[in-house]
């Protein structure tokens, strides 16, 4: 069975939205996964499943999400060999900027419009750049994400709505399970 990784968005964020990881665990088994992990509390899942396409595990997982959340919970869903390229594209960017900052890397459900990837790659702030690839968004930034330009411009929210990692989580997850 393929093995994917599962990003969920949006959870434990509040009194309201509250998803602990033994219920992550527990959704994700009754949507069929076998072989379940998770790291940290902020929604990363590890799962084996007989379905053959990215799509149908996503869909899978945010219905049992959401029924056993009580709210609609999104959820990315990669390959282990896509995150394994994701990651090593993170990693190649790190290198080659060394921000003083930080590095995060945002998810998306499917490759943000071209339109968008242009506008986003045009915007011009110091210490900040994004790079949009395939389903990623790779933002390094001097600073850190409280003060970035670029996380709140209407360029980077045009990309589509997606769930942030930092490079150190991504690292971690990589080595662990790809």
């Amino acid at each position: 069975m393929p093995t994917y990784v599962a990003f969920l968005r949006a959870i434990n964020l509040g009194a309201t939205r509250k998803f602990a990881k033994d219920a992550i665990k527990a959704a994700t088994e009754a949507a069929g996964g076998r072989g379940v992990e998770t790291y940290i509390n902020t929604g990363n899942v590890r799962l084996t499943h007989s379905a053959r396409s990215v799509a149908k595990v996503q869909q899978a997982l945010e219905k049992a999400y959401a029924d056993a959340a009580g709210f609609e919970v999104p959820t990315i869903v990669f390959t282990a060999a896509d995150l394994a390229a994701l990651t090593a594209r993170a990693e190649e960017l790190h290198a080659e900027h060394e921000p003083g900052g930080q590095h995060y890397v945002t998810l998306y459900p499917a490759a943000p419009p071209a339109a968008a990837v242009e506008a986003a790659h045009a915007l011009a702030h110091d210490g900040e750049r994004v790079v949009v690839d395939g389903r990623a968004a790779y933002v390094l930034l001097d600073g850190n994400i409280h003060t970035s330009k670029v996380l709140a411009s209407k360029q980077f929210t045009a990309l589509g709505k997606g769930t942030a990692r930092t490079i150190k989580v991504l690292r971690t997850i990589t080595g662990k399970w790809c």
